[in-house]
């Protein structure tokens, strides 16, 4: 486990873009893991700019995101789909094709799940997964658990992630409560993890999935067993290890 420790949010979205665009320009057919949230949209904002300038090309890259609200339509402001579109996927040239998102909104959501791993496996698997981390270390919408959920599945939102979720609702009321996320084993299966995390609020999830011991009840934990996973964090995140 590689740690970058950084000043602030700014500096930590930029070398997350320059670990994302060396990706790229190395593999330009990359499988990019890719997540929402507050984490990377910084991230997302100077790899639009370097496209702009002309420094990095995605149209042969495949994105395959972690995770998405159960009920909320694609055209929902708070579907992950509608954030992806509207914070990256609108300003490149991702080809429409290559967009994977999970379908929250299917008839059949067991059938969904696996179809999303069979998805994952049919484009040879994630080559770098873009991860964040909750306040209480879930990672995508792993939540804290009494075991690993290896596979694509459906879950319960704890009641801390849907706090945390309110200030993109109207209403804590508004909030799903359930979600369909990307499983830690194939998580774990990327070839390259990075994880990035700010603010005094993560510093406790942090600690917990750095130093504590391996365990489901803080899922980031799991990162400590990967071959190849980097962290960027900021002073306030990194301030108790």
């Amino acid at each position: 486990m590689k740690i970058i420790k950084v000043k602030n949010y700014d500096e930590m979205s930029r070398k997350a873009a320059n670990i994302i665009s060396a990706q790229v320009l190395i593999k330009p057919d990359s499988v990019l893991g890719l997540a929402t949230g507050g984490s990377p949209l910084g991230t997302y904002k100077q790899l639009i700019e370097w496209y702009n300038k002309g420094d990095i090309d995605f149209s042969e890259i495949t994105s395959i995101n972690l995770d998405e609200y159960v009920g909320l339509p694609d055209t929902h402001e708070q579907s992950y789909h509608y954030f992806m579109h509207e914070n990256f996927f609108d300003h490149v040239n991702v080809k429409p094709e290559n967009i994977h998102v999970p379908n929250g909104v299917a008839a059949n959501m067991t059938q969904a799940c696996r179809e999303y791993e069979e998805l994952i496996k049919k484009a040879g698997g994630i080559d770098l997964q873009l991860l964040g981390i909750g306040t209480d270390g879930h990672i995508g919408f792993n939540e804290p658990d009494d075991f690993f959920e290896p596979l694509t599945h459906v879950v319960s939102l704890t009641e801390s992630t849907i706090k945390a979720n309110t200030r993109f609702f109207d209403s804590e009321d508004d909030v799903p409560r359930k979600a369909i996320t990307v499983g830690i084993k194939t998580i774990m299966q990327a070839k390259k993890v990075l994880l990035i995390v700010n603010g005094k609020n993560k510093a406790d999830a942090v600690k917990e999935a750095v130093c504590g011991k391996v365990t489901p009840a803080v899922p980031a934990s799991i990162l400590q067993l990967h071959p190849d996973c980097t962290i960027i964090g900021d002073e306030e995140a990194f301030s108790k290890l």
